[in-house]
């Protein structure tokens, strides 16, 4: 450990300079920096608690820096950001500072931007008013070309102290040279300027950067495997970001004596094994390999990610387990943390379910309504009835072809699934051919806590249909939840937040039946008297006193109710314009720049063509008015009434 710290007084009043804000990892350091609280007696780390900035004595870092546009995007946690400035300005700012980080591991244009400010620095250190310190954070991939440490073990990490043998990839050549630059004018006057490097894995977590791509893609559900691209089984340094942060942190505070530090988690993970957990928490869980070529043709992943992507490298961070104490949010990588790092993906990205319940009596159009919801919303439409034949059919798909999907560890053997198959079939023999309540809950169950529904949502079409079936499907254990009101005892991961409850008057539905096509009447089973059957059962059903409506009133979620009168598209537009100022904007990717661009290009066709026939019809209609009006000034009174002429020859 470090012993040597800094007064906390005068750390408190640091101003902290941090290049390219608005990038990924300058933003989450920055963040650190500003809510970090300096370090006490160490007893509320201890704890596993956090200080808040309002705790006694405790004060944060004056965070200022750069950013490349001019957005308006709320930055509470820094102090002054200066959008583009001259290099004569950033000089200036540099100069108020007692910390300098400049982060070059996103964009390759900053390489040169922090060559030159920390050569501007050290020739100005004679005009400092206080010490400076110059943190560059670099990237692994100036190892990425380095001989192994041993010809007969290729798996022994490279640690701090290999640093003199490293050699860079190619594309990163300037970033090598960078690192060298930033050491030696460190140990000039190391008193006044102190300089350090630290080399940082590929960083994850908070939203995702390098690793989107394959976020995205499980996310999404679109395509059945997720790509690995080439063999896959290279090794690959990792580190949270949160973790990076903290270790800058440590790094401020600490002022270490070795300058160069190795910045990794303790994992050893492969792409394969990150592309496969990533798969596995967010999708179907199949992966496929695809030639390192095809990489390229991924417009969602730059050259730079590439690169990332292909490096096969052990590491150890030596000097940060020998010098600090660093509170790790995710010390074993991502794979072992990826429950944690998924729900921050979601979090951050505003990536989160909507969930909905459509009820209504037969006929009342609930199909119809979650349908446009899941249209506008882009989420699962769940009817009981294809739920079930979608079971059956998986199942006996899985029976036929046990070894089609070996790599999904989750999937059912193909004896599990002849097994599930046979406790239908006897189930639906004993209920004169339909599911009991405790299958149907099952089969539902299954799918609502799918990953496609846990991603996007889910909208449960006339489902559940009692009080009871709701209870079994969204209870859960009381040994299961630490509190014992009625709202604890729910499963909170598949609990609609929405309920939509569509009614209209008996008459209104019969005419309706009267008046559908022969095929849908015999397709939903509203023949005249099962119809009018079903009606009063479900009338009856909502009489009781423990209804599927009064289930979700007593859990305070109050049905949305609309009356249904026509289906005209009036009425329905208003509709879901109702429905849509309840559950709010959607909680989804939106459309990509590619397709934003086509739309726009589209428009601007249609709008360039409906103008271009304006003027045509503009055109002819001022050349038939001069026609008419030629015309006119040639006709006399008799060519407007034969009548005229006749009376006029007559005379």
């Amino acid at each position: 450990m470090v012993d040597s710290k800094m007064d906390k007084d005068t750390l408190a009043q640091e101003r902290v300079f941090i290049n390219d804000i608005d990038s990924f990892a300058s933003k989450y350091i920055a963040k650190c920096l500003a809510k970090h609280t300096l370090e006490g007696d160490g007893s509320a780390e201890k704890e596993g608690r956090t200080l808040k900035s309002n705790d006694s004595g405790s004060q944060s870092y004056r965070v200022v820096g750069t950013i490349s546009d001019g957005s308006e995007e709320d930055r509470p946690y820094v102090l002054e950001a200066y959008i583009r400035p001259s290099r004569e300005k950033i000089l200036q700012k540099l100069m108020e500072c007692d910390v300098i980080i400049y982060n070059i591991t996103q964009h390759p244009e900053q390489v040169d931007e922090a060559c030159w400010a920390v050569t501007a620095l050290h020739d100005k250190k004679t005009h400092f008013k206080q010490p400076k310190r110059f943190i560059l954070i670099s990237t692994v991939m100036t190892w990425a070309c380095s001989e192994p440490i041993s010809s007969d073990d290729l798996e022994l990490p490279f640690t701090d102290d290999d640093f003199r043998r490293r050699k860079a990839h190619p594309n990163f050549i300037k970033h090598l040279e960078l690192e060298k630059m930033v050491a030696k004018m460190g140990k000039m006057d190391r008193a006044l300027f102190s300089t350090y490097v630290v080399v940082s894995g590929l960083q994850y977590g908070l939203g995702e950067q390098v690793f989107h791509l394959f976020f995205k893609m499980s996310w999404l559900g679109q395509e059945n495997e997720i790509p690995v691209f080439g063999e896959g089984n290279n090794i690959v340094p990792t580190i949270h970001i949160s973790d990076l942060a903290r270790v800058i942190q440590k790094i401020i505070e600490h002022q270490p004596k070795p300058y160069y530090l190795v910045a990794v988690d303790y994992s050893n993970n492969t792409m394969e094994d990150i592309v496969k957990t990533i798969a596995c928490a967010l999708g179907l869980g199949k992966i496929q390999r695809k030639t390192f070529e095809e990489a390229f043709l991924q417009q969602d992943l730059s050259i730079m990610d590439i690169d990332l992507l292909h490096v096969n490298l052990c590491m150890e961070g030596v000097h940060l387990k020998e010098l600090f104490s660093v509170h790790w949010l995710c010390e074993f990588g991502l794979v072992e943390n990826i429950e944690l790092v998924v729900e921050e993906y979601r979090q951050i990205r505003g990536l989160l379910p909507i969930r909905m319940c459509v009820l209504g009596p037969p006929a009342v159009g609930k199909s119809r309504v979650s349908k446009q919801i899941c249209d506008h919303y882009k989420l699962h439409h769940i009817r009981l009835n294809e739920t079930i034949s979608e079971t059956i059919s998986h199942l006996e798909y899985m029976v036929r072809n046990p070894f089609s999907d070996t790599e999904n560890e989750d999937s059912a053997s193909a004896i599990e699934a002849q097994e599930l198959l046979s406790i239908f079939k006897d189930n639906m023999e004993q209920n004169g051919g339909y599911l009991d309540d405790q299958m149907l809950v099952k089969v539902m169950m299954d799918k609502v806590i799918s990953n496609p529904c846990k991603n996007q949502g889910f909208v449960l079409d006339g489902f559940p249909k009692t009080y009871e079936q709701a209870k079994e499907l969204f209870h859960v254990d009381e040994h299961e939840s630490d509190e014992r009101t009625p709202i604890s005892l729910y499963n909170k991961k598949i609990m609609p937040e929405f309920v939509l409850r569509l009614d209209a008057s008996d008459s209104f539905l019969k005419d309706r039946v009267i008046n559908l096509p022969e095929k849908l009447v015999q397709e939903h089973k509203y023949e005249q008297e099962h119809f009018l059957q079903i009606l009063a059962k479900y009338r009856e059903k909502n009489m009781e006193e423990e209804s599927v409506v009064n289930y979700f009133e007593e859990l305070d979620i109050n049905p949305l109710l609309i009356e249904i009168t026509s289906f005209n598209t009036p009425d329905s537009q208003l509709m879901m314009h109702t429905i849509c100022e309840r559950v709010g904007k959607p909680r989804n990717y939106g459309q990509s720049n590619q397709k934003i661009q086509e739309e726009g290009r589209i428009k601007t066709g249609e709008k360039a063509e409906r103008e271009q026939k304006e003027v045509e019809e503009a055109r002819q209609r001022s050349a038939h008015w001069e026609m008419w009006r030629s015309a006119s000034l040639l006709v006399t009174p008799a060519d407007y009434n034969p009548w005229l002429t006749t009376t006029l020859g007559t005379r």
